[in-house]
């Protein structure tokens, strides 16, 4: 194993590097033999075995397929937004890295990683296959095969299983099973669940809000048997990310819209303060967006919350004095018109049944809602992200707040060249002044052991990070 920069800048610190997000790429015929033999092995039968052979499990396959087989003009006319490709590393040792547990648990001191956290690449979709059937079978095949895969390396490096949303019966299924037979410590849950519409369209249910189902169940279920939740969607083929020619155009900003949709819809959604004990983190997406909605979200409820709403009730217009200023101010239209202007003025506007949209979140102060947002999520920041800084600028944000940023080094996808160079390039902002040791150190290990261990404060027993995650619990 060479020496490498990433490595020199680990020895220097006096904190492990915890890596929140790292990718297993999946060997597509490993696991499909897996698979096929796991239908045999539960009695799923040839059916489940037929539909994954009709629809295919994986992204390229799946997605990739469909849009390459239309020409460019079926393309536009039907407006089908263009998917990855090419978004595997190149680079011969990387590459195979990505491919095998044992290359990466021996690798990670050369990234200067202590410990990683894995997550899925080819087998994200599996947690969208529309199919029930075949999405429990394969979900529950893939768990079973990742938990293996990674068994071996448990001092190094931790694999997530993933669960379904699209009802809490089958969340919960996963969850029970995951924890029970595979000692599963955090789950990587899709944020968004596309529901059909009468008219044939779709619409993303986040779950915690305006929710076809109630889900309530599952954020207890997850304290119960103490998972983390991890959501790990991409916002692509939403509104304006839908270019059928620009996977580049589609790609950007996609992780942040589907983060923020997801935070947001929990918060709103009251599940913060209904479930203190439960800790989101929501990856690839930065910590930007968070910032933002974080200021939106204050700004918003000090302007309409329960009590100050009623401000801007309409009864509070003075219309006579309101008309005397168009008399006096109107131009020659405005004042051809003020008899109308009058009586629409004077006819005033409804009332909605609920004025109080914080209700769920039951914030008495600023301050209230700052303890209810800023504790409970956890933003995954590639080695790239500039806007870490932001998150740690309490003088920029509001209430002096300073969110929680996590290092997540993406490796096994195409925006990682060089898979020992990650930490190094999350350094350069310390280099450049933006965060302190400190700041660095929170983004690089502690946050993530507050979230990881959140629900199981064993999470890193028996790890190489044991004793130094034990001092940042305490």
């Amino acid at each position: 194993m060479s020496r490498s920069a990433s490595a020199d800048i680990r020895a220097g610190l006096d904190h492990p590097v915890l890596d929140a997000d790292g990718h297993y790429i999946e060997l597509i015929p490993v696991f499909m033999d897996y698979f096929f033999e796991y239908v045999k092995r539960i009695g799923g039968g040839d059916a489940v075995a037929d539909l994954a052979r009709q629809e295919g499990l994986f992204y390229d396959e799946r997605v990739l397929g469909t849009w390459a087989a239309l020409s460019e003009k079926e393309r536009r006319e039907r407006w089908v937004n263009r998917p990855p490709f090419w978004s595997l590393p190149v680079g011969t040792t990387d590459r195979a890295t990505g491919h095998l547990p044992r290359l990466m648990a021996h690798r990670l001191d050369e990234f200067g990683v202590d410990y990683a956290v894995m997550y899925p690449t080819r087998a994200l979709p599996l947690i969208s296959i529309p199919h029930e059937e075949l999405r429990r079978v394969a979900i529950r095949a893939f768990n079973t095969y990742y938990a293996e895969v990674f068994a071996e390396f448990s001092d190094r490096m931790s694999a997530v299983v993933v669960v379904p949303m699209h009802t809490p019966e089958e969340a919960i299924d996963e969850l029970d099973y995951a924890s029970r037979e595979l000692s599963a410590k955090a789950a990587m849950l899709n944020g968004i669940v596309h529901r059909p519409l009468p008219d044939g369209s779709k619409r993303p249910d986040v779950l915690a809000f305006d929710s076809a189902h109630d889900y309530d169940p599952v954020w207890q279920k997850l304290v119960d048997v103490g998972v983390v939740p991890v959501f790990h969607t991409s916002g692509q083929g939403w509104g304006s990310r839908r270019s059928p020619t620009s996977y580049v155009y589609n790609h950007i900003g996609s992780f942040a819209a589907s983060g923020e949709a997801v935070c947001k819809g929990l918060f709103m959604g009251g599940v913060t303060r209904r479930f203190p004990e439960l800790r989101f983190a929501l990856m690839e997406g930065g910590v930007g967006y968070a910032c933002n909605l974080f200021a939106d979200l204050v700004s918003h409820w000090e302007k309409r919350n329960a009590r100050a709403i009623h401000a801007l009730d309409p009864v509070n217009l003075d219309v006579p004095a309101l008309m005397d200023l168009m008399r006096k101010w109107g131009d020659e239209r405005t004042l051809a018109a003020l008899p109308g202007i009058e009586a629409h003025l004077a006819a005033g506007e409804p009332t909605p049944p609920a004025v109080d949209e914080f209700a769920a979140i039951g914030a008495e102060s600023a301050e209230e809602l700052r303890d209810l947002f800023v504790p409970r999520f956890f933003f995954g920041c590639e080695a790239d992200d500039p806007m870490v800084a932001w998150a740690f600028n309490d003088r920029l944000n509001p209430l002096g707040a300073t969110l929680r940023p996590m290092f997540s080094s993406d490796v096994g996808h195409w925006d990682v060249p060089d898979m020992a160079g990650v930490l190094e390039e999350a350094y350069e902002l310390v280099d450049d002044g933006h965060l302190d040791a400190a700041q660095f150190r929170a983004f690089t290990f502690d946050n993530a052991v507050k979230f990881y261990a959140s629900l199981n404060r064993n999470f890193f027993a028996g790890t190489r990070v044991e004793g130094a995650a034990k001092q940042v619990l305490r």
